[in-house]
Formats: C-alpha cells, structure tokens, sequence
C-alpha cells in the first residue's frame, strides 16, 4: 500500500484600480492565481475583473509571467519620469 499525502495551497492576489467618486467609472483590476502542490507551482491562471464581472481564468507559463513582469516594469519606468 501507498499513502499519499498531498499540500495542495491556493495563493492569490486582487489588484484593483483606486476608488473613484466618478459614476461612470467601474472599479476594475486583475487577479492572479496560483497553485502550489507539497511547495512546487503547478499553474499561475490571470483574470481582468471589469465591474462585478471576471473574464475567463488565462493560464501563464514561466516565460509569459517573466515577459509580464518585463512589460509591467518598462510601463511603470515611463511613470515615474
């Protein structure tokens, strides 16, 4: 007989544009999901969130969320300056 026990966690993170006083203005954000497996990743999905609704769940590989971070860093250096 084999027994296996399984860690599955569940990390996930909602980021959402700042309140606004402007009707016409819906909140909206990103969620970003991941699954860890006894500490090993074994899948990242994104979701837009546009008011109350949540576009289907994109699952990432490694190189799109490296291509992500890279993007998200050059558009945030244009901010800054």
């Amino acid at each position: 007989m084999k027994r296996v026990v399984s860690n599955i966690q569940n990390l996930g993170f909602t980021i959402m544009n700042a309140p606004s006083d402007d009707k016409k203005v819906r909140p909206a954000g990103v969620m970003i999901d991941q699954t860890l497996v006894n500490g090993r990743s074994e899948g990242v999905s994104v979701r837009l969130i546009n008011g109350t609704k949540k576009t289907a769940a994109v699952k990432l590989d490694k190189q799109a969320l490296t291509d992500l971070l890279t993007a998200v860093n050059e558009v945030l250096a244009s901010e800054e300056g």
